[in-house]
């Protein structure tokens, strides 16, 4: 058992670390081969937004170890399944509805085959796993999943971005345009999430750009609100750009930017230096695992955590503002 620093107390508002019963925080076992387990299996991979190496470890072995890999490859990298056993049988889903999966699932079940599911990005966004897992427990075959990184996440790491910036947006919604194909339920809205005027992820909406930007601008946006837009976000085609919300329609309609392509939204996705700093790693700030120093505690309760100006030396810019007053100048859009 871990102890605690000398003069550190739990906060009121965090969990005795001590009393965590860290036994019952165990990961599910890797799928054992096909023919090794008592009843079928169905394995939701998230392969990622596109580059192999971007998948887990754990998605990686059971694509492996499949019996049955089924992929789409419209959407996910032909290299995500190029590991699978010379014996396994591939199926491409790209055209296919979901009732041609039954014979395949009736199949793991009734031979007690491992069968990889591989979905683009992580199956629990946008994935329609959940009438898959239905459509499993109906045939009587097990079922577990494995997350792949997000195209939310990947477009954030490929900008050097971060979607929750301290003082300027805590919150991340992740959503889609409403009035396309699949119907949206009463009151989600893009207008009324950009209300809240914290980070947005939007998918699935590129067709519709203009609408987009008008419904973003209808919540609340401002028009020099920070954009950036994903398209194949770590294929070998992608590109990506800045822009700000006032010209988000007219960038992407230059760049025929009608699929595949996510778009972030919100000012924490501003260039230039942060105003305030996350509490976690400030001096003054005590956890169960670090004593809080005094002098930079009452520091921390009488002036928030501020940037750290003088932090790097020779950074004469540090702290300062952007000339326009964001926390950083807008760029024109880049590949």
């Amino acid at each position: 058992m871990s102890e605690r620093p000398a003069g550190a107390e739990p906060a009121d508002d965090e969990p005795d670390v001590d009393a965590i019963d860290h036994a019952r925080i165990d990961a599910p076992p890797v799928p054992a081969p096909g023919h090794d387990r008592p009843r079928g299996l169905v394995v939701f991979v998230g392969a990622g937004p596109g580059a192999p190496d971007l998948v887990s470890v754990r998605g990686a072995r059971v694509i492996a170890e499949a019996d049955i890999v089924i992929w789409a490859s419209s959407l996910v990298h032909p290299d995500m399944v190029a590991n699978r056993r010379p014996d396994a049988e591939l199926v491409d889903s790209a055209s296919i509805p979901l009732e041609d999966l039954v014979p395949l699932y009736t199949r793991a079940r009734d031979e007690h085959l491992l069968v990889a599911r591989v979905h683009t990005g992580d199956p629990s966004l946008y994935g329609a796993t959940a009438e898959q897992r239905d459509l499993c427990r109906r045939l009587g075959v097990d079922v577990e999943t494995v997350p792949g990184i997000s195209a939310f996440s990947a477009t954030a790491a490929r900008m050097d971005v971060e979607i929750t910036v301290p003082e300027v947006s805590q919150s991340l919604v992740i959503t889609r345009l409403e009035g396309g194909r699949t119907p949206m339920p009463d009151g989600e809205t893009i207008a009324s999430f950009a209300a809240h005027g914290a980070t947005m992820a939007v998918y699935l909406s590129a067709a519709r750009h203009r609408a987009l930007q008008d419904a973003l601008l209808a919540g609340g946006y401002p028009p020099g609100t920070p954009c950036i837009i994903g398209y194949s976000v770590t294929w070998p085609q992608e590109m990506m750009f800045r822009c700000e919300l006032s010209r988000l329609s007219e960038t992407m309609r230059a760049h025929r930017l009608w699929k595949h392509t996510i778009v972030l939204v919100g000012p924490a996705l501003a260039e230039g230096p942060i105003t305030a700093r996350s509490h976690l790693y400030h001096p003054g700030f005590r956890h169960g695992y670090r004593a809080a120093d005094a002098r930079a505690r009452q520091e921390l309760r009488a002036h928030g955590a501020r940037a750290l100006d003088d932090a790097v030396p020779g950074d004469a810019g540090s702290g300062d503002d952007a000339p326009d007053g964001t926390r950083g100048g807008m760029t024109e859009e880049k590949a």
